[in-house]
């Protein structure tokens, strides 16, 4: 494959596509507001008009916009990758990097096979740092054939890259790393406060705990943001409260209990109704520190 579309032109989308274009592939991109694309247009990509038009012009399409529906409307909806094929694509493929519903694409997946596309689920983590670099840890659903057909454009984007299963694997795997990262975040906002009232060091304090069993991404990527009230997104908070309803969903599906989920979905929710939503997931932080507040008031 050596022309490739990209839909979305985000905080991980815009830096995935220049990756692919350093790769020495031939990308041409959509994203609604066009202007969000210059940079990556100004690198050499083409512009096309529509979905529909990415996909009559190349062999895979890359998806990276934000919830189920808006990868629904992408690849079904009226302008979109199904409409663009003009019935001679056997092969071509949809590669997801959004994070959406594991159901759906399983869904999204066998609705493609119709018109003989493939599609793998291939989330990813890493955040905007492993986005530019190209260092993302990509989970990837689908066939094994078209993973190994696509594995050099993971390669261009990501460094640790794994086949997970069939279709929508991806997906329930990146649900599993986004409790993850809610919950070491919450525990590393949580040190962090203590640290504070007892007057540590702050950057000590991660230095010592990054290096032991109480180590995360969380605590030495973000943790230095938190110390200087850094709140601007490498990930935002409205983007990971969209994530963690999606992980309770699948955990409503298998009857499980989430109790750290849930008490994370609620601070993450509160963050959002502050006015923090469109703030890095670190702004979890100041929620932890107005809670605070509040109970030291009370006593």
């Amino acid at each position: 494959m050596k022309h490739l579309g990209y839909i979305g032109m985000g905080i991980m989308g815009r830096p995935m596509a220049l990756n692919l274009l350093k790769a020495g592939y031939k990308v041409t991109v959509w994203n609604r507001t066009k202007a969000k694309a210059d940079d990556v247009l100004a690198a050499g990509a083409g512009w096309a008009d529509s979905p529909a038009d990415v996909a009559q012009q190349c062999e895979a399409v890359c998806v990276n916009v934000t919830d189920t529906p808006d990868v629904a409307s992408i690849i079904f909806g009226k302008q979109g990758i199904v409409e663009g094929n003009p019935g001679d694509t056997a092969g071509m493929v949809v590669i997801d990097h959004s994070t959406i519903s594991p159901a759906a694409t399983r869904d999204f997946a066998k609705r493609l096979h119709a018109y003989d596309i493939d599609m793998l689920d291939a989330p990813v983590s890493g955040g905007d740092v492993g986005a530019q670099a190209g260092t993302l840890s990509i989970m990837v659903g689908g066939e094994a054939e078209t993973f190994e057909r696509c594995l050099p454009i993971f390669q261009a984007v990501g460094k640790s890259i794994t086949h997970v299963g069939p279709g929508g694997a991806g997906q329930a795997c990146k649900a599993c790393n986004q409790v993850l990262c809610a919950l070491n975040l919450l525990g590393a906002c949580e040190a962090m406060a203590l640290a504070k009232s007892q007057e540590l060091d702050l950057a000590k304090m991660i230095e010592v705990t990054s290096a032991g069993a109480g180590g995360s991404w969380q605590l030495a990527n973000l943790g230095p943001k938190i110390a200087a009230g850094d709140l601007a997104p490498g990930f935002m908070v409205d983007l990971l409260l969209k994530d963690l309803e999606i992980v309770r969903a699948a955990g409503r599906d298998g009857q499980l209990a989430m109790l750290g989920t849930d008490t994370a979905t609620n601070l993450f929710r509160a963050a959002s109704n502050a006015g923090l939503g469109s703030e890095g997931t670190q702004a979890l932080s100041a929620i932890i520190a107005r809670l605070s507040d509040t109970k030291s008031g009370d006593d």
